[in-house]
């Protein structure tokens, strides 16, 4: 089974505006006291994992990514028993993507979606393998799936790394593994037109001026949504809908997207809290203004300390 499709329904991304409260930062989330300290031992069903793993020894095991799940057979005996599944599920006039769905989906047929192994891509690159903190979070990996694939498809990975994946549980792939608390899946098309307009804004303006700053962000080098400015990057791209419209507006001012760039903040202390700067240059006088929002990036899942505001160099 190649990585190139995936069957099902897609799962509508939650609207933007209900994900971070209006008007002011959401709260943190306590961090699970087994993710707080590198080299904690973290131990997950050993069906699913075959075996505890300990984290490595890095200053932030925490993992926000963007990508898309894939399943591979792990063997050529898990192979020929999902065959043997799938010649038993009633599957005539499916797809071979809706055929996986449909078989997978199957309670009596869950042990075959444990033993696949689950690849999260990005940029086509092969990132993570990806395993379930708890045995019903299964049902996240499955709802991946969709019934056509599509460029725009997305899923969204919240976790911590557990170390390198042994080549004997997914043939051969040697690349490190993250054990998620949050997995969830939409198309960048249910994204965008989630997003508040400003009032005035031509719809398919803004749609275009979203859809570039999304790319934008998405596109940085290297994000494999494992650094402390890729993981800000990332939770602000499907979590903050103000840096769109901010976009909108600076566009019809007549001011492009020149640079997108994360330092620390001057606030940083004992938490580690990043300015994201977007800056705008003017077509015409080539003046450059900028806004910024201040993340805190600390434990698992980030947050907003400082809502989208002007930025001036100091």
């Amino acid at each position: 089974m190649s990585g190139d499709g995936e069957a099902g329904q897609a799962r509508e991304a939650p609207p933007l505006e209900n994900l971070v409260p209006q008007g002011e930062a959401a709260e943190p989330e306590r961090a699970d006291s087994r993710d707080a300290v590198a080299g904690a031992l973290v131990a997950p069903d050993p069906d699913l994992l075959g075996t505890e793993v300990v984290l490595p020894d890095l200053e932030t095991p925490y993992v926000y990514a963007v990508g898309r799940v894939e399943p591979r057979f792990p063997t050529l005996a898990v192979e020929k028993e999902f065959a043997q599944a799938t010649g038993r599920a009633e599957t005539a006039g499916l797809t071979d993507r809706q055929a996986l769905r449909e078989v997978l989906s199957d309670r009596d047929n869950r042990y075959l979606a444990r033993m696949l192994c689950w690849v999260l891509t990005i940029e086509g690159l092969e990132t993570y393998v990806l395993k379930p903190r708890e045995p019903s979070d299964l049902d996240l990996l499955v709802d991946s799936l969709r019934p056509t694939p599509r460029p725009t498809d997305v899923d969204v990975v919240i976790g911590v790394r557990a170390g390198i994946t042994p080549p004997e549980l997914c043939n051969g792939l040697t690349v490190p593994t993250v054990i998620y608390d949050q997995l969830y899946s939409f198309d960048v098309d249910a994204l965008l037109n989630s997003i508040p307009r400003p009032e005035g804004a031509d719809e398919d303006q803004f749609a275009a001026v979203a859809e570039e700053v999304l790319s934008s962000m998405m596109q940085m080098a290297d994000n494999a949504g494992s650094t402390d400015e890729h993981r800000a990057l990332n939770y602000l791209a499907v979590r903050y809908p103000a840096i769109y419209e901010g976009s909108a507006v600076a566009y019809a001012d007549n001011r492009a997207l020149s640079g997108i760039e994360v330092r620390p903040s001057r606030l940083s202390g004992p938490r580690r809290i990043l300015d994201v700067i977007f800056s705008y240059r003017h077509r015409q006088t080539d003046v450059t203004e900028k806004q910024y929002v201040r993340v805190d990036v600390t434990e698992k899942f980030p947050f907003l300390v400082t809502k989208l505001t002007p930025y001036y160099d100091r």
